[in-house]
């Protein structure tokens, strides 16, 4: 086989459909755009929404206030997590990393309350929800906010 003998297979090229050449071609006249219409036109804009309410006439004209920028975002960490730990020792954001149940670097910690924990230990983390603080004494340790 040399190079002028490759085809491209039976079927891979088609011929592109040439609109608007006559009657007969079955595209003519209209060019399967149909009669008047938003559609047979070339002139929309691409911001253009059909008759809907524009996004910039929907949005706001000023900026409103949010507070999202100094919204404190935790790194949650389960009781069930902490089962891991040896009886009595203390468990700080520093233990937690070091074992890898938190990830991010700087994040403040707050322990959540999911799982039951068996072991008692001396917890010191930046927040606790109280179903948390509930197991944690009931194991016999003690939760302290940093």
């Amino acid at each position: 086989m040399k190079l002028h003998h490759l085809r491209p297979a039976p079927g891979a090229h088609k011929k592109a459909r040439r609109v608007g050449r006559g009657h007969g071609s079955g595209k003519g006249k209209t060019s399967g755009r149909g009669t008047k219409g938003t559609g047979a036109r070339n002139t929309v804009a691409p911001w253009f929404e059909g008759g809907q309410m524009p996004l910039h006439r929907r949005l706001p004209k000023l900026p409103g206030f949010s507070n999202a920028r100094f919204k404190t975002e935790y790194a949650p960490v389960n009781v069930e997590a902490l089962n891991a730990f040896a009886p009595g020792s203390t468990v700080d954001p520093e233990a937690l990393r070091t074992k890898g149940i938190v990830r991010r670097k700087r994040a403040p910690i707050k322990i959540l309350g999911r799982g039951e924990l068996t072991v008692g230990l001396t917890i010191k983390a930046h927040a606790f929800s109280d179903s948390a603080r509930e197991k944690i004494t009931a194991a016999g340790g003690s939760a302290e906010v940093l």
